[in-house]
């Protein structure tokens, strides 16, 4: 059985981890920017889900306390589900944007806030400590993270948090923030159909700094949390067709391939779909179909290969 391990591993810090792993969201029924909201699946099936994925390999988990519905919780799942495991596995959540418990969004914590949404995350993975807390620049304004970076920090000192990142931000708040505390990952949108994070160069930059960069939407790309659609882009299909894969691997495939250093965390509340984007990591692209997705895409063009 091919496993999460396919595409190789990369540090967090101390913690090693296989750069496929899995994003929580999904399980709750309900997406950050609202697109998303359903009726979840059924408990237990989550639970089982997220085990299946433990046993193919998956030590990288990416979470949040605000990843919620009225019938969710991503971080009580998750709590379960690692309560029924004996293996090691890597929690990753985020700070900075935070919810009340009706579930209206609050765009930015400010820095003395930072520590009640640590703990909120502490209470319900049931954790004495947080491996990795990215802090999410969110909203407008937000111009430096030291003040917010810095409260992590001191959060890091006592102990609530083994290692910090980022998410949603430019080459300059990395920096900031390296001068304050290290950094292990950088987590902002990217994939084929979204590559600001190439255009400010900030993908290279983590390869540089040593940091991993964890890409969000790497296979839903401008859909963001909406429903899967069929997929419209003649060049991942032409290559789909040619490797006898799904347009998902492909698409996760391009990304691995941007460097050892991108990991990737693609959430899905389908068993056949948690193993087909597990197996993505084991997908080998040849330089000419490397060349070809990286071309422009034209809507409606008729790529053969």
């Amino acid at each position: 059985m091919r496993t999460a391990g396919g595409a190789g591993t990369w540090k967090l810090g101390d913690l090693e981890v296989n750069r496929v792993g899995y994003g929580a969201m999904r399980l709750t029924g309900n997406g950050m920017m609202g697109n998303s909201d359903g009726t979840p699946i059924d408990r237990d099936a989550a639970v089982r889900l997220l085990l299946g994925a433990f046993e193919q390999g998956v030590d990288h988990v990416d979470t949040a306390s605000f990843y919620f519905s009225p019938l969710r919780s991503a971080n009580e799942l998750i709590n379960r589900a690692l309560t029924a495991w004996t293996g090691e596995v890597t929690v990753v959540t985020k700070v900075g944007p935070w919810r009340d418990p009706s579930g209206e969004w609050h765009t930015m914590g400010r820095p003395d806030q930072l520590r009640g949404q640590v703990e909120e995350n502490l209470r319900q993975l049931g954790r004495d400590h947080l491996d990795v807390v990215n802090l999410r620049r969110n909203g407008p304004g937000l111009d430096s993270v030291a003040e917010h970076f810095g409260a992590l920090a001191d959060l890091r000192e006592a102990g609530l948090i083994r290692h910090l990142g980022l998410s949603n931000v430019r080459p300059e708040h990395v920096e900031e923030a390296r001068t304050i505390a290290p950094v292990v990952c950088v987590q902002n949108s990217y994939g084929l159909d979204w590559r600001n994070a190439d255009e400010v160069g900030l993908v290279d930059r983590c390869a540089e700094w040593g940091i991993a960069f964890v890409p969000f939407f790497a296979v839903s790309g401008l859909r963001r949390e909406g429903a899967v659609a069929a997929e419209q882009d003649s060049r991942v299909l032409a290559v789909a067709r040619a490797h006898g894969a799904s347009p998902a691997q492909v698409r996760l495939a391009w990304t691995l391939h941007r460097g050892p250093h991108v990991l990737a965390i693609p959430g899905t509340t389908s068993p056949a779909h948690l193993a087909e984007n597990l197996a993505a990591g084991a997908l080998r692209l040849t330089e000419e179909e490397l060349a070809l997705l990286d071309q422009p895409h034209r809507p409606g063009s008729d790529y053969a290969g």
